[in-house]
């Protein structure tokens, strides 16, 4: 398949759930897509048109967590990301670690920075935080505060 077949394929097959696309480049496209229809649209891409899952990233926009999932078709050199928007008082969403192994360690780094819950993930532990980092507390959220007042963190600033 090449670019132009892929995305026409998606654009039909799941019309009802896609919400935007915005053609970036020839070599990227980012499809806006309800959260409910994750689950769906990432299996078929993965397992019937045979993209890759390269990752997934995590973004605060004050008004919601907007979650990317990449993929790429390799033999094209063409990358899809799927764009998903959670409201901040519902951050959950399914867990793709069931369909790909890949999604497993990126999807535990998402819920510990920005506290999305993946419905269904085999284990959702931390990953990068220290054990006595305080529940609730999501260092890369944009209301994040410092809560350890002996700690040095330098954010850049």
């Amino acid at each position: 398949m090449n670019r132009s077949d892929i995305l026409k394929d998606i654009g039909e097959r799941f019309k009802g759930e896609i919400l935007e696309v915005f053609d970036k480049s020839p070599k990227r496209v980012y499809i806006e897509i309800k959260p409910q229809a994750l689950v769906v649209i990432a299996t078929y891409v993965f397992k019937n048109l045979g993209a890759r899952f390269n990752i997934a990233s995590g973004l605060d926009t004050h008004k919601h967590i907007e979650i990317l999932y990449h993929f790429t078709f390799d033999e094209i050199n063409f990358l899809i990301s799927f764009r998903v928007k959670l409201l901040k008082n519902k951050l959950e969403i399914d867990s793709l670690a069931p369909i790909f192994e890949g999604a497993n360690w990126i999807e535990r780094e998402i819920c510990e920075m920005l506290g999305v819950n993946f419905k269904g993930h085999p284990e959702l532990k931390r990953l990068l935080l220290p054990d006595e980092w305080p529940q609730g507390v999501y260092p890369l959220r944009r209301d994040y505060k410092e809560w350890d007042d002996s700690s040095i963190r330098d954010r850049g600033l």
